[in-house]
């Protein structure tokens, strides 16, 4: 029997903690925190320790038996942050000066999380890039001072080991792995000069071992893979100089650490709402392009290798084994949920979450749940966890007047839970409480009385399929289809009855494509010919007289089936 995962909530009157499927009750191990001030809820990487800021204090509870291990006096805590092996906990709140104090006092905090002794404080005044970032195995302690990053070594925060200067960094990202490091930084170009993501090796500044430009680069995430060997930057501009997006431009790079660089080739044009890494670190997934927007999954090389459609979607989620996909659909969207198996390429499932502010996969990689929050939100509150086929399977609807600021699942260290078992059986749910949009279109009372007319508002769907592939089908069949619905559409308008096409005559051969380009033109050069022999077969049958060319066509089907099976041998 799956063991329940606990769930806290913050909202406008303190905190609670709830228990996740299957038993959805209250977690009488933690009492409710009452309290309209309460600024934060965190929970450690590997699910150690339970932080929350209440007004002057930071509480730090041990999830082993959710005892107060710690308790930080006279903080004004707006942020909270720990290791990655939960030893320590920072904190950074605003920088103030004052007629006493010109100088002002340390803002960003470092304590120990098993009796939250203060460790070190630094000035840190910016709200930006305020976090430190660490080495997977803590031994590398790293923060951005001006222009420059500076690291510390074993926890000794009083003597700078190394220092990466003469770059001006605007930002930076350490990767993620042990024992090896390596920097990624952005340094910021001038007026007409191309800004540049430079990677290093940790402790060796004096020479990069990859560069990648890009002209148009005001801002740059990092995303490193889980292993910490490759890297993807997305670039974006917060205005589009060309007049193509309202909301700047993006641009997406490959940055390995064995010093291979690569554009990112997008197939669509538009903006890039989401990438992420497959946790299992052999691909990564983009949605970009005007709506209805593509979603890729493309291979280390940065090829695609599969096309998931388009759709009205603008975000990713892997669960944390890696095997099951979620494409959504929020913000201006209406919510659309597609469930993926990211194994098979097979979409197993799907479910509407409208006005969801943020969408969270439990650590069982089995569950998710997506909630509405403030201040994005604020009214109709709430969250709701759903199965990963698409059922529902537990609302909660804040009290009117209050409101629900954050919702977390409590974590645990990697591999506590097994890849869950996929199967195409959609699990039982519950109906939502709440009033669902009607699916019926709207028609004027002139057209309610006469034959339906189905008009797509985009020519462009494409379906999912395998890069290379047959399932695509090609522009020239988009504006022939285009132009037969049109046509029916007229005659259905008119009053004339739309003669329905016979299904076209096709011989019961089948082929398989190989995945080599030359290869597949020749299998549907062939598959084409015996179509249109068998077309010729049938017209014999039925006594239709044949030309002389026609007739040869005929005789030549044993050769055509010679040369396919020589070429799927």
């Amino acid at each position: 029997m799956a063991i329940p995962i606990p769930l806290f909530t913050r909202g406008s009157n303190g905190t609670t903690a709830v228990l996740g499927p299957p038993s959805f009750k209250q977690f009488e191990a933690v009492s409710p925190v009452q309290s309209k001030s309460c600024k934060n809820i965190l929970f450690s990487p590997d699910g150690t320790y339970f932080a929350f800021a209440n007004a002057l204090t930071i509480t730090i509870l041990k999830t082993e038996n959710w005892q107060t291990v710690a308790v930080i006096e006279n903080t004004k805590a707006y942020h909270l942050a720990f290791s990655p092996k939960s030893t320590f906990l920072l904190t950074w709140e605003p920088f103030t000066v004052s007629n006493a104090n010109p100088q002002g006092c340390p803002n960003l905090k470092i304590y120990k999380c098993e009796s939250g002794e203060l460790v070190k404080s630094f000035i840190q005044k910016k709200q930006v890039n305020w976090e430190p970032q660490w080495s997977s195995d803590e031994k590398l302690f790293s923060r951005l001072v001006n222009t420059d990053v500076v690291f510390y070594e074993d926890f000794n925060f009083d003597k700078i080991v190394a220092r990466l200067s003469g770059h001006k960094v605007v930002s930076y990202g350490l990767s993620p792995n042990a024992g090896t490091y390596f920097i990624l930084c952005h340094t910021l170009g001038g007026p007409g000069q191309p800004s540049f993501g430079r990677l290093f090796k940790y402790p060796n500044f004096e020479q990069s071992i990859a560069n990648k430009s890009f002209m148009q680069a005001d801002k740059v995430d990092y995303l490193w893979n889980s292993k910490g060997n490759n890297a993807l930057l997305l670039t974006s501009t917060e205005v589009d100089k060309t007049g193509g997006s309202y909301y700047g431009k993006q641009g997406l790079h490959f940055i390995g650490v064995n010093g291979n660089t690569s554009l990112v080739t997008m197939n669509k044009e538009g903006p890039i709402y989401g990438v992420q890494w497959s946790p299992k670190n052999q691909e990564f997934c983009v949605v970009y392009g005007y709506m209805p927007a593509k979603a890729t999954i493309f291979n280390l090389k940065c090829e695609p290798v599969f096309e998931l459609g388009t759709g009205a979607r603008n975000s990713i989620y892997y669960n944390p084994q890696g095997n099951i996909l979620l494409l959504g659909g929020f913000g201006n969207l209406r919510g659309q949920v597609e469930i993926w198996d990211a194994v098979n390429k097979k979409k197993i499932g799907s479910c509407e979450a409208s006005d969801s502010t943020c969408l969270l996969w439990a650590p069982d990689g089995e569950h998710f749940l997506t909630a509405t929050t403030a201040p994005r939100l604020r009214i109709g509150n709430g969250f709701k966890i759903w199965h990963y086929s698409g059922s529902l399977l537990h609302e909660v609807q804040w009290p009117q007047g209050e409101e629900l600021y954050d919702v977390i699942w409590k974590l645990y260290p990697k591999l506590t839970f097994k890849d869950p078992q996929i199967t195409g059986k959609k699990v039982e749910g519950i109906v939502s409480s709440q009033p669902q949009a009607s699916n019926q279109v709207y028609r004027p009372p002139s057209a309610r009385n006469r034959p339906t007319v189905t008009i797509k508002l985009h020519n462009e769907d494409e379906e999912a399929h395998k890069v290379g592939g047959n399932n695509a089908p090609s522009k020239a069949a988009l504006k022939n289809k285009k132009k037969r619905e049109a046509k029916k559409a007229k005659q259905a308008e008119d009053g004339e009855v739309v003669e329905e096409q016979s299904s076209p005559v096709v011989s019961s051969v089948k082929i398989v494509l190989t995945g080599d380009p030359e290869v597949d033109k020749k299998l549907k050069n062939i598959k084409k010919k015996l179509d249109a022999i068998e077309k010729l077969k049938k017209d014999q049958a039925a006594g239709k007289p044949l030309e002389i060319n026609q007739l040869a066509k005929i005789k030549g089907e044993t050769d055509l089936l010679q040369e396919l099976k020589n070429l799927t041998v």
